[in-house]
C-alpha cells in the first residue's frame, strides 16, 4: 500500500490518480472510472468527483493508495 498524503480537507479521486501517476490524464482517469476499474474503501466506484477523505483507500491494477493528512 502506497501513502498519499493531501494538504487540503479531500482530494477527488480523478486527481489521486493522476497525481499518483497510475494515470496520464483527467481523460484516461475518467475512462477507467466509468470503466469500473477503481475501487474505493473496497466498493466500485464510478465517479470521478468522488471526493476521498484521509483514510479512504483507493485500489486500482492491483496499486493500492491510502490518503492521509499532512502533518
Amino acid at each position: 500500500m502506497i501513502t498519499f498524503e493531501i494538504e487540503t480537507e479531500y482530494i477527488k479521486l480523478d486527481s489521486l490518480l493522476k497525481a499518483v501517476n497510475i494515470v496520464g490524464s483527467g481523460g484516461e482517469a475518467k475512462l477507467v472510472i466509468a470503466d469500473g476499474l477503481v475501487r474505493v474503501n473496497d466498493e466500485l466506484e464510478l465517479r470521478r468527483g468522488r471526493k476521498l477523505y484521509p483514510g479512504d483507500r483507493v485500489c486500482l491494477d492491483g496499486h493500492e493508495f491510502l490518503v492521509k493528512q499532512a502533518e
